[in-house]
Formats: C-alpha cells, structure tokens, sequence
C-alpha cells in the first residue's frame, strides 16, 4: 500500500505529515462507488510512481466531519497541494495517467508560481479557503 486512507487513528499521523514541505495528493471518493473502487488501484498506482509524495484516500462519507463542506460534484475528486497551497482540486476521469500528469506538472510549479496561480482566479483563491486539508483536519480534531 502506497497511500495512506485517513480515519480517526491516524488524523494525527496525516497531520504530521503535512506539517512538513511536503506535496499531498488526495482522493476523495466514497465506498459506494464503484467508480471509486475501481479507481482505488490506479490511485496506488500513482502513489508509487510517487514516494516522495504523500497520498491519503479520503472516504467522504466516513470523514464527513472533515470534508463535509467542500464541494466534490463528482468521483474521484483530487485536492493536490504543498504546504498550505492547494495547486488543485477537483473532478478527474478515473485514469492512471491522466493523475500520474497533473501531480508531475503541479509538482514542477516553484512556490512562487503556485502562490501566483492559488490567487489567479475566484476558483482558485476559493480552494486556498475552503480545500487546505491541513484547516480541515485541524478544524475536524
């Protein structure tokens, strides 16, 4: 297992981790569907292209207290962000490739041009609002 799924033990395992300057890549998904189950795979198929990245697989329905209010419109949804910049977030088609391309190139963003593009719109600039995971498990605890 190359992504970790937060649940209530490890809250404070995830936090640690996204205390540091680190890039987060999450999914959020839900166990119903089956979309998101099939996915599931491929998202660890990315992690480990990755290792030096953190991947947390997020239930909304099992995390709601944290997630609750954010806007996930479709599955799978992936918030992508270092340190307490979220470079994306949103609805992906459920291939491989496709995620294993948006974290390469949000990676190879300097923090200048990500703090340039989190303020380069109302979309984004909401994101740097309502989508910082380290806030929502902060305020979740």
């Amino acid at each position: 297992m190359h992504s970790l799924t937060l649940d209530l033990d490890n809250r404070d395992t995830i936090t640690q981790a996204l205390a540091g300057d680190r890039w987060v890549v999450a999914c959020l998904c839900a166990a119903w569907c089956g979309t998101c189950t099939a996915y599931r795979n491929a998202f660890e198929t990315v992690a480990a292209r990755h290792p030096d990245k953190l991947f947390v697989w997020i239930d909304v329905e099992d995390q709601a207290d944290l997630v609750g209010d954010l806007d996930v419109e479709n599955f799978p949804t992936l918030l992508i962000q270092r340190d307490d910049t979220v470079a994306f977030f949103g609805t992906m088609l459920p291939d491989p490739a496709l995620a294993d391309r948006l974290v390469k190139a949000q990676a190879e963003q300097t923090r200048e041009e990500l703090a340039r593009l989190a303020g380069s719109s109302s979309e984004r600039r909401e994101w740097q609002l309502d989508c910082n995971l380290r806030d929502l498990i902060r305020d979740a605890g």
